[in-house]
């Protein structure tokens, strides 16, 4: 019996051998496999390591197998700076190829998500991390490598890249950081994602010996980096985000949110980064809402530059190039949109207004007000339709904001009804529609819901002040009051349309702390904003907010070396050029102009109409000077001169600006008419805006015949050149 017991005993500790004998084999089998893929896995970074190697010769710093802060094993494959920003790296050694599927990683068949996440997670730490330095976080970007493959492909933020690629996608990228910044923001994300002591380093040498996190200056870093944007070409500069700014493009918005401030404190800047950030962040796409015809198209390429992973996740348009590409989608376009032949529409009522016995009273009331019928074209498409005002009662209870004139006689209201009636009635008995019936039919079709679905989960209108309030009613209506859907930048002092709007009468409320106002000028040269306000300092303007606002609002200076009313220095920033005839200005301006041909790209002639655009696009050509006409620019460095109205111009800045004949700027107003005063503010208005494109100079070109007596006399010397 103990025999028995004594033999069972002796297999079972047999069995147990063989036991732990397979689960050994299965241990050894696992390690075993797990060291061969983290050998694939740092064969296959080093292999990526060597493709980025040739940046090195560009100005670029690589921090490689860095740890995860926060966690005891994470690690971070690559951290990479240079002159095209901020890229957190994730190598991958996969078998199957990647691809992305309805906003999903996959390799081959799995699902990889996780990874999207865990690399979408070191971002942020990389964003944070640089948030103090004043770096927008468009500035970081997540990319994922993979070794083996050729892909090319982007899920939601994150660039997938095969690893033969990377290298030259990188060094294409455009320069946006200089050597300094490159080196204190390494140096500082080194300190954030430290190394591994227990592993072998990538032979590359991350980061050159910079200034330590304690003895650096944020405001010398912010100083150094507005230095180096302004050196740059223009282009650059229109996308400098001030690094006090960067909490507005990474603000938390509970719902409506409002930007404001005078030209030059950044506004249209911010609203392009904030559009980067929320189509990276978001999981909706972005409408970008600009004023003039051509932004949208240099916005595009502004934001291509960027953040090249999210310009397909925003939508550049105009307000009426977008409501005709909503209506066209649901079909339901206005019949016969023609502008055309909407404005001879009008010009036929303005005639019967004077020619038909019965409507002679309508004339004198109209002309009594103002002679222009241009005047009377803008009260109905911005009082009248713009605000959808449908009777003749609502038109005489209207305040009229942004109008000086007020109808104060019995029968004024009444008369420029009977205008605008006999105007619609000829668009209908020609089946024809104008752009504010667009904007109408795409507001009623958006407020269809739920069978009409708002594309976006965000919309940024720049220039809010320009649009009608038919118009930011349709953009409010497309988001409501969601989290960070709707923001509305814009400055009532550049306006150049009247009917300015209440938020109030678009449905809006929004709290004073979603109100911020800019008030640091980075643009320009303080003596031009002086040259600027002192065209405009008797007006007053039109805030969505206050109302009517009549004292300047305080400003200060990025460039605190001059404040902005100490006397001209020897070579000023404004140039005053009288000259005793057209002929003499003009051959003063070319003299300016071909004194530095290096100056060309960043210089832009604007002119105050569309003959004297004409006439100066053709001096400069016959001069051997290359035009680049404004209409046709696309925020892309030319060789030529820009060339284009004052209008035109809005939204872009320019190193210098000539502003040929400016004295004549006002000679389109109202000699007559009680509106007289009224014209001549939105002739200045628009002198205003053209004069604060200039950032470092400003020629203003006048003609005084030798006849006058005491003709002024202007500071500097007339041919001058620009620098």
């Amino acid at each position: 019996m103990r025999a028995v017991e004594a033999g069972g005993s002796l297999a079972r500790l047999a069995r147990d051998a063989r036991a732990r004998e397979r689960e050994l084999r299965r241990e050894w089998v696992a390690a075993r496999r797990t060291a061969l893929r983290f050998e694939a896995a740092s064969a296959a970074e080093q292999r990526v390591v060597a493709h980025l190697l040739l940046l090195l010769g560009y100005g670029w710093r690589l921090l490689a197998d860095r740890r995860w802060p926060g966690t005891r094993a994470a690690n971070v494959d690559l951290v990479l700076v240079g002159p095209g920003g901020i890229h957190v790296v994730d190598v991958k050694n996969w078998r199957d190829a990647p691809r992305v599927a309805d906003g999903h990683l996959f390799a081959g068949e799995r699902p990889r998500d996780d990874e999207a996440a865990k690399l979408s997670a070191i971002t942020r730490i990389a964003e944070e991390a640089v948030g103090p330095l004043g770096i927008s976080p468009v500035a970081v970007q997540p990319l994922m490598v993979f070794a083996g493959h050729r892909v090319d492909a982007v899920l939601g933020r994150i660039r997938l890249l095969g690893e033969a690629q990377v290298g030259p996608d990188l060094a294409a990228l455009p320069a946006r950081l200089d050597p300094a910044a490159v080196a204190v923001i390494a140096d500082r994300l080194a300190r954030v994602f430290p190394a591994y002591e227990d592993t072998v380093r990538a032979p590359v040498d991350p980061v050159p010996p910079g200034p330590r996190d304690g003895a650096f200056d944020p405001r010398e870093f912010a100083a150094a980096t507005l230095r180096a944007a302004r050196l740059g070409p223009i282009e650059r500069w229109m996308t400098y985000l001030d690094p006090g700014q960067c909490d507005l493009v990474r603000a938390d918005w509970p719902g409506p949110a409002r930007i404001t401030g005078p030209a030059g404190t950044g506004k249209t800047v911010v609203g392009l980064h904030r559009a980067a950030y929320l189509a990276q962040h978001g999981a909706g796409r972005v409408l970008y809402v600009t004023f003039t015809a051509n932004l949208p198209r240099v916005q595009r390429t502004f934001l291509a530059d960027l953040a090249p992973v999210a310009v397909d996740r925003v939508d550049f348009h105009t307000i009426h190039s977008w409501a005709l590409r909503f209506l066209d989608e649901h079909g339901a376009r206005p019949p016969g949109l023609d502008a055309a032949r909407a404005a001879a529409a009008f010009d036929r009522a303005w005639s019967e207004t004077s020619t038909e016995t019965r409507q002679t009273r309508t004339h004198e009331r109209l002309t009594r007000i103002a002679a222009s019928p241009a005047y009377w074209r803008q009260e109905i498409d911005h009082l009248i339709k713009g605000r959808g005002i449908e009777t003749s009662a609502e038109y005489a209870r209207l305040p009229r904001p942004g109008r000086r004139t007020r109808l104060t006689r019995a029968g004024d209201h009444d008369a420029v009804w009977r205008l605008y009636r006999r105007y619609e009635q000829l668009l209908r008995a020609e089946g024809i529609s104008d752009f504010n019936d667009v904007l109408t039919a795409a507001l009623r079709q958006a407020r269809r819901r739920p069978r009409v679905a708002s594309p976006y989960t965000s919309v940024i209108v720049d220039e809010v002040q320009d649009l009608t309030l038919v118009g930011v009613r349709l953009l409010h209506t497309l988001v409501g009051d969601a989290p960070n859907g709707l923001l509305l930048i814009g400055d009532g002092q550049q306006a150049v349309h009247p009917g300015g709007f209440r938020l109030a009468d678009a449905g809006l409320v929004i709290p004073d702390e979603h109100t911020h106002v800019l008030r640091r000028n980075y643009r320009n040269a303080p003596d031009i904003v002086r040259a600027a306000l002192e065209v405009v300092a008797s007006d007053g303007y039109e805030d969505p907010a206050l109302g009517r606002v009549t004292a300047p609002r305080p400003l200060e200076f990025a460039d605190r070396t001059r404040a902005p009313d100490t006397p001209a220095e020897p070579n000023p920033a404004v140039i005053r050029a009288n000259l005793p005839s057209p002929a003499d200005h003009d051959a003063a301006l070319l003299t300016t102009l071909l004194a530095d041909p290096r100056t060309w790209p960043d210089t832009a002639v604007l002119c105050r109409s569309g003959a004297d655009v004409v006439h100066y696009a053709d001096l400069l050509a016959r001069a051997g000077i290359p035009v680049c006409p404004l209409a046709r620019y696309e925020g892309r460095t030319t060789a030529g001169v820009k060339v284009g109205g004052y209008i035109r111009a809005k939204g872009l800045e320019f190193k210098h600006v000539l502003l040929p004949r400016y004295d004549l700027a006002h000679s389109t107003c109202d000699r007559g008419g009680l509106a007289a005063r009224e014209r001549a503010e939105a002739a200045r208005r628009r002198l205003f805006i053209a004069m604060v494109r200039a950032r470092d100079t400003l020629w203003l070109g006048h003609v005084t015949p030798a006849s006058t007596p005491n003709p002024p006399t202007p500071p500097g010397h007339p041919t001058r050149p620009i620098r």
